[in-house]
């Protein structure tokens, strides 16, 4: 069995170092030197190669699902496994529509871990099945995805309420807004998730977690 070029990009020190060294004692892998965030993979990645990434969500400078669009746009060939604490199935389906390999919980077994790696460096699919929680989506992530779609917290309240089937004269009435003051931020919102009609919305809100 041939050696993984493998890279962590984590910003936690502490389980970077117990991966590196359940790995290490595993074999098998050429462990390059982890980076802590998403700048640093990317410089990484144009002047190392690399097979397989295990990948965190949550890095400074640039996140995880960031970094994950522009390595999948640069470096097709290469294997990504997002290796995460949130067990959000809204960011299971965002992250392998992005183009991940797969999705695991950072509380897997070091068995279940290696186990995933080959499957991944060998062409298959990961995806962890993570319940859905009592929790929205994580403050951090909704912040992301706002900047990603360019919506602000008023449209954003605007789709759940939509996905709740309210009216717009509703909706004006629980934000204190008139019915016609909804109907320009429902246009808007089309506009910006390039989507006809409500119908569009709310397949959008629910794929996204937003419900």
């Amino acid at each position: 069995m041939s050696e993984l070029r493998l890279l962590i990009a984590d910003d936690h020190q502490l389980l970077i170092d117990g991966m590196l060294s359940l790995l290490r004692e595993a074999g098998g892998y050429t462990l390059l030197e982890p980076v802590n965030d998403g700048r640093a993979l990317l410089e990484k990645l144009a002047a190392t190669p690399v097979d397989v990434i295990l990948l965190d969500l949550n890095m400074p400078h640039l996140d995880g699902i960031r970094a994950l669009e522009k390595i999948r746009r640069l470096y097709p060939k290469v294997r990504i496994l997002v290796l995460t604490n949130y067990n959000q199935p809204q960011l299971v389906a965002e992250v392998r529509k992005l183009g991940a390999n797969g999705y695991l919980l950072k509380n897997a077994s070091a068995s279940e871990l290696q186990q995933v790696i080959r499957h991944i460096a060998d062409g298959g699919e990961w995806f962890a099945d993570v319940e859905a929680e009592e929790e929205p989506l994580p403050s951090y992530f909704l912040d992301e995805f706002m900047k990603k779609y360019h919506l602000t917290k008023r449209e954003v309240e605007i789709i759940r309420m939509v996905g709740s089937e309210l009216t717009s004269k509703e909706i004006g009435s629980r934000l204190s807004i008139s019915e016609f003051t909804v109907n320009t931020h429902r246009k808007n919102i089309m506009r910006k998730l390039e989507v006809r009609n409500i119908a569009g919305i709310l397949n959008f809100a629910r794929t996204h977690g937003l419900l």
